[in-house]
C-alpha cells in the first residue's frame, strides 16, 4: 500500500506525496456540489467572483462546500447545493436532482464535485454570497449564452469548464 507523507498543512488544504506524486486535499470539508439551475424563462443562472488563484474573475455555476460549517459536518450534499443556490444567487428551487459526480482537477487535487438540477427556481432574495464572498448573479439566455461567452476578455475573466458540462443538462 502506496504510503502518504505530508508536506505541508493550512486551514483549508494539505500538500500530500504518495509515491513522488504531489496534490492537494481539502480538509475542512466532505464535499463541493455545484448547481445547474434554469429559470422558467430559459436563462441559466451563473455566478461571477474574483479568485486570487487565476488573479480574475470567473464566471461559474453556484456551487460551493459541503460540511464546512461548524456543527454541520455531515451536511447532506442535496442540502448544501440549496443552501448554496440560495446563498450565492437568491433563488430557491422545490427541487434538486442529483447528476453526476467527477474530479475537478485529479492531477493537483483529491476534490470530487457533485452537480446538481434545481428545479423549478424562483427568486427569493437578491444573492451575492455570505459575508466572505463578492458575487455578481448573471441569468443568461442559454438561446444566446455563446455570445455572452465570447464578450468576455480572458485577460480579465475566465469561464470555468464546468459551466460548458453544464450546457449539456441545461439545455
Amino acid at each position: 500500500m502506496p504510503q502518504q507523507k505530508i508536506l505541508a498543512a493550512g486551514n483549508h488544504l494539505r500538500l500530500v506525496s504518495v509515491d513522488g506524486w504531489e496534490y492537494t486535499e481539502r480538509t475542512n470539508c466532505r464535499g463541493v456540489v455545484a448547481v445547474v439551475a434554469v429559470t422558467e424563462d430559459r436563462q441559466l443562472i451563473l455566478t461571477e467572483q474574483y479568485r486570487p488563484p487565476v488573479d480574475r474573475r470567473v464566471i461559474d455555476l453556484p456551487a460551493g462546500l459541503a460540511g464546512d460549517i461548524a456543527g454541520e459536518e455531515m451536511e447532506p450534499l442535496e442540502r448544501a447545493a440549496k443552501r448554496e443556490l440560495r446563498e450565492e444567487t437568491g433563488y430557491d428551487a422545490e427541487g434538486f436532482e442529483f447528476l453526476f459526480r467527477g474530479p475537478t482537477s485529479a492531477g493537483l487535487t483529491n476534490e470530487v464535485i457533485s452537480f446538481f438540477r434545481a428545479g423549478p427556481v424562483c427568486q427569493v432574495d437578491a444573492g451575492g454570497g455570505d459575508e466572505s464572498e463578492d458575487i455578481v448573479v448573471h441569468t443568461v439566455p442559454l438561446a444566446t449564452i455563446d455570445e455572452w461567452f465570447a464578450s468576455f476578455s480572458p485577460e480579465t475573466t475566465l469561464v470555468d469548464p464546468k459551466v460548458y458540462a453544464a450546457l449539456h443538462f441545461a439545455r
